[in-house]
């Protein structure tokens, strides 16, 4: 995720901050799911948080643990952002940060109209390094791939793996088990090798004047309900743990969640403002 340029500066740390404190798959991905569990000790719903004209909600699954990498599959979606609103996106996507949640790698796909110049899902990556943003599918970033870059449109639909790697102190980004880019170790400083919170979730940032919104979610269906966007097939390299989502909504009569596992969960909503 990513704070608009205008809000940039001040706000460079709060929406780390919300995310952090925010605190077999789906039937029709696979039959290989874990059985169905609650989601553990889930924090109670906050509702969107707000800083100068822009509100996030999420649905996501997280662990804390020390791990050198994790992935998840995820379905591409094409939600509606709402389009008389400015500066309102849709996205999902695996983060990777360290104990104090200041050092991020990300992976995902977005729906940005203002990002991308159009409604498709695109690919994309990003970073933190110490609690400051710095820019969507660059700013450090070095591709590899000439067949699968940062900013590509994709294709609702299709289901996709998404990857974070750490190799001999670079994070490795990877989409369909294809090497996209690296973020250099160098970035931080080689400080950052290990990731200890994982965080696996859906994202709509809103416009504070537009509250409740009705940008969708996932595909725009309740998470808690059929045929909706999930996240699953979640695993982690060289760690200890075994993977264990605790799952969260943070407006639930918004965008909400069901079919919680340990390595999966649906998610997604429609908002709940007129449009």
């Amino acid at each position: 995720m990513r704070i608009r340029p205008a809000l940039a500066g001040a706000l460079a740390t709060s929406a780390l901050i919300l995310l952090s404190t925010l605190s077999s798959a789906p039937a029709e991905a696979s039959s290989s799911a874990a059985p169905t569990v609650p989601p553990t000790a889930a924090a109670a719903p906050t509702g969107p948080t707000c800083w100068y004209g822009a509100c996030y909600d999420y649905v996501y699954g997280r662990q804390i643990t020390d791990t050198a990498g994790a992935a998840v599959r995820m379905k591409i979606e094409a939600p509606e952002v709402d389009p008389a609103q400015s500066g309102e996106h849709s996205l999902q996507e695996l983060a990777l940060q360290d104990t104090d949640r200041v050092s991020t790698v990300e992976i995902g796909w977005t729906v940005d109209p203002e990002l991308n110049g159009d409604s498709a899902p695109h690919l994309f990556v990003y970073h933190w390094v110490n609690g400051q943003e710095s820019c969507y599918n660059g700013c450090g970033f070095v591709p590899v791939s000439k067949k699968v870059t940062a900013g590509m449109a994709l294709h609702p639909g299709q289901v996709a793996e998404f990857a974070l790697r750490n190799v001999d102190g670079d994070w490795w980004v990877l989409y369909n088990h294809q090497e996209v880019g690296y973020f250099p170790g160098s970035l931080w400083d080689g400080t950052y090798t290990r990731a200890q919170v994982v965080t696996a979730f859906g994202e709509v940032a809103l416009n504070s004047d537009d509250l409740p919104s009705c940008t969708d979610m996932g595909n725009g269906r309740p998470g808690s309900g059929p045929n909706s966007s999930w996240i699953d097939g979640y695993r982690l390299q060289g760690a200890a743990d075994s993977p264990r989502f605790t799952v969260t909504a943070s407006s639930p009569d918004s965008y909400d969640y069901g079919k919680a596992t340990a390595t999966s969960f649906h998610l997604g909503g429609p908002g709940s403002g007129a449009c």
